[in-house]
């Protein structure tokens, strides 16, 4: 995120444009392999901020400004935080799992048959 802090200053480049950067560059490195994680609530709320705190770079506004969490997803059309998305990958991971043959080692260890 901080190596694509002059994206985010730059005017020129629409916020559409940013969401986009956004989501391919950081997000995906961000949620690489984020089936297999075990979520806390303490890593849920750091994710949110994190997300959060990306989101507020790309709109160039601070906490100072008072503009709420929702004003802000709304402005950039983002409609689910990144838990969301993180629990979505897990289910869509979790589905590939239960559909595999019997002898692959994640069925044979979701099925703790070891």
């Amino acid at each position: 995120m901080r190596r694509l802090a002059k994206i985010w200053k730059y005017t020129t480049i629409s916020k559409a444009t940013k969401v986009k950067v956004y989501e391919t560059m950081v997000l995906s490195i961000l949620c690489y392999n984020s089936e297999t994680w075990t979520l806390t609530a303490e890593m849920n709320r750091e994710l949110r901020v994190f997300e959060m705190g990306c989101l507020r770079r790309i709109m160039d506004v601070s906490k100072r400004d008072h503009i709420k969490n929702e004003d802000i997803r709304a402005h950039l059309a983002i409609t689910e935080d990144i838990v969301e998305r993180i629990q979505e990958r897990r289910l869509r991971y979790f589905g590939h799992v239960v559909r595999m043959d019997n002898c692959r080692l994640p069925n044979i260890a979701l099925y703790d048959r070891v």
